[in-house]
């Protein structure tokens, strides 16, 4: 693939200024629909989030992401998934478009209140988290980085987008963004969300965008892994200019459409419950509620803790806290999981739920011995703890609705 006129233009202004984040439009490919064919049977959501029985719905359709992205050979390289790729774009299943960043809304419900989110598609230069442009909140774990090294060494293609956060652009640009994009795809899921995919070809608003973005930092939402892998495959081809970068989806930290959920924990263990009551309440305030469940309270505490006895407590530090330790994820893994169930020596069982009402019903169920309740995280506290280079426990935050796959892909050839 050749760098297109555009990347020239912008490329050589931006060696004029001070850059922080270099994001630029792509020569995308993207599905090309039979008569026969929805959008629906072409995209998925992300792949760390699909259980095996969705996968295998979503697989039975030939041109299905998922055919890409989750099916390693034996060996857990993807060359057979790279051959799938390589007839999709020879047998006209994958259009390619000239130089151009996407437009990407979600409509969806919280709370009972409906709201828009826009993301910006692009592809974005990798570096390293030292410069201070990119800023991660999550912890990573090799094991998937390797498989995902592996996928983008066989296919030399970004199927998936990572999902960052910038300050935003001006509100002229993002009207003349609205009034330009032209609409590719519209889907609603499972779930009742609406996706709406456009194209942004104008070639004024492609500068523009890039040069609004060029003095901005951005803080990784969704797709550290895929992150860090892409900065990874980047140092091992030195020189290689398409290959230093990684399909991005941003979103504007103002946009009202940004929805930060909890991710609640779930413990399965042998120590007795009376002990565990017991241990908490040396090192936190615990308040018992009787067996209401009281998610409402906890503006006022900093967790609500669920026994498989039907004991609910609120709980809070019983000392003030600084830094990570006024994070509820960290203060919960480090006293709770790791302080008292030995979670980090491999000593009980934890999992993981965005969803309050499917933790319940795990809890009525008998399935786990505690949940831990936790709050809506706050951007500004995760912003603040980022700049500081402090990095949060997996699964810290959860972004409602996830960034799904297959609307276009970067190929870096």
């Amino acid at each position: 693939m050749m760098i297109g006129h555009l990347d020239i233009i912008v490329g050589h202004w931006l060696n004029l200024r001070d850059i922080m984040v270099t994001f630029l439009p792509f020569q995308g490919y993207r599905p090309a629909l039979k008569s026969n064919e929805q959008i629906g049977m072409r995209i998925s959501p992300p792949y760390d989030v699909i259980d095996n029985d969705y996968l295998k719905k979503l697989q039975s359709e030939p041109g299905n992401v998922t055919n890409l992205t989750l099916r390693p050979d034996e060996d857990k390289r993807y060359r057979g998934s790279r051959k799938i790729l390589d007839e999709m774009i020879s047998n006209n299943a994958l259009k390619k478009d000239v130089d151009s960043f996407y437009l990407y809304e979600q409509t969806f419900m919280v709370n009972g209140e409906k709201k828009v989110r826009r993301g910006y598609v692009g592809r974005l230069k990798t570096e390293d988290y030292a410069l201070g442009n990119i800023i991660p909140h999550e912890e990573t774990f090799s094991k998937v980085k390797e498989d995902r090294l592996n996928l983008l060494r066989d296919m030399e293609t970004h199927l998936e987008s990572i999902f960052g956060i910038f300050e935003g652009f001006t509100p002229d640009l993002e009207e003349s963004i609205s009034r330009s994009a032209m609409l590719v795809y519209r889907f609603k899921d499972e779930d009742e969300v609406e996706h709406r995919f456009s194209r942004i070809g104008d070639e004024a608003l492609i500068r523009e965008m890039t040069l609004q973005l060029s003095d901005q930092k951005m803080l990784i939402a969704d797709g550290h892994h895929r992150y860090e892998t892409a900065l990874n495959y980047s140092k091992e081809n030195p020189g290689d200019e398409l290959k230093s970068f990684v399909l991005t989806t941003l979103v504007s930290s103002k946009d009202e459409g940004l929805v930060i959920l909890p991710t609640h924990r779930l413990i399965r263990s042998d120590i007795p419950e009376a002990d565990v009551i017991a241990k908490i309440g040396k090192s936190m305030t615990l308040k018992e509620i009787g067996e209401s469940y009281a998610e409402a309270h906890l503006s006022e505490w900093m967790m609500e803790l669920v026994f498989k006895s039907k004991k609910v407590f609120l709980a809070n530090p019983s000392k003030a806290t600084e830094g990570l330790c006024k994070l509820d994820t960290y203060f919960a893994q480090e006293t709770i999981l790791n302080g008292i169930y030995g979670y980090n020596e491999g000593k009980c069982e934890v999992g993981y739920d965005a969803d309050s009402e499917s933790v319940m019903r795990k809890m009525a169920a008998g399935k786990y011995d505690l949940a831990i309740i936790l709050n809506d995280p706050s951007l500004e506290t995760i912003w603040d703890l980022s700049l500081q280079g402090k990095r949060m426990p997996k699964k810290t935050t959860f972004f409602f609705p996830k960034i799904w796959s297959g609307f276009v892909f970067y190929r870096m050839i």
